[in-house]
C-alpha cells in the first residue's frame, strides 16, 4: 500500500523557520522525482518545489526562491522541505507528491500569524 505521510505543519510567526517531513512506504521512493505542492484557503494548487530521484537538481517557483529548500533521504525515504522567513501567503496545506503518479498525501497545515 502506498502511503505518503506530511508532519510538520505548525503556527509560525512571520519570519520564523518550519521543517516539514514527507514519510513515503510502499514504493520505490527512489525511483521518483517529488514535489510539493500548496493550496491556501480559496485558492487553487500551487506548485512550490521539485527534486529529482537521486537529489541533485532541485526547482522552485519564483514566490519561494531563496526562502525554501526541498531535499531528500532516499535511505529513509523521506522528502524534506525547509521554509525560511515564513510570510502570510506561505500559509496553505501542504502536499507532498511522487511526480507522474497518483501518490500524494493528506497534507500538513501551515499557518503564519503573529
Amino acid at each position: 500500500q502506498v502511503r505518503l505521510v506530511e508532519s510538520g505543519g505548525d503556527l509560525v510567526q512571520p519570519g520564523g523557520p518550519l521543517r516539514l517531513s514527507c514519510a513515503a512506504s510502499g514504493f520505490r521512493f527512489r525511483n521518483y522525482y517529488m514535489s510539493w505542492v500548496r493550496q491556501a484557503p480559496g485558492k487553487g494548487l500551487e506548485w512550490v518545489s521539485s527534486i529529482s530521484s537521486d537529489g541533485t537538481n532541485t526547482y522552485y517557483a519564483d514566490s519561494v526562491k531563496g526562502r525554501f529548500a526541498i531535499s531528500r533521504d532516499n535511505a529513509k525515504t523521506t522528502l524534506y522541505r525547509q521554509m525560511n522567513n515564513l510570510k502570510s501567503q506561505d500559509a496553505a496545506v501542504y502536499n507532498c507528491h511522487a511526480v507522474q503518479t497518483a501518490y500524494w498525501g493528506q497534507g500538513t497545515q501551515v499557518t503564519v500569524s503573529s
